[in-house]
């Protein structure tokens, strides 16, 4: 997995997250993404996570971990 700003890795994500509001569903966290000119990549990542109301980075960061299974 690469790091830095191309890829798909938790940072990059976080990264075009920054300063979103929580708690927040799936597809606020995507606008959200849009919103920071996230690359297609990290948009389809997001698209890939479980659809639910996320608390914190935190659980963005399990929800995007279990979408890596």
């Amino acid at each position: 997995m690469t790091r830095g700003q191309g890829g798909q890795s938790p940072s990059n994500i976080s990264h075009y997250l920054k300063g979103i509001d929580f708690p927040a569903t799936k597809d606020q966290l995507l606008e959200h993404a849009q919103e920071n000119d996230a690359e297609q990549d990290v948009l389809d990542k997001i698209e890939s996570m479980p659809d639910e109301e996320y608390q914190s980075m935190a659980d963005v960061m399990k929800g995007y971990g279990e979408s890596e299974k």
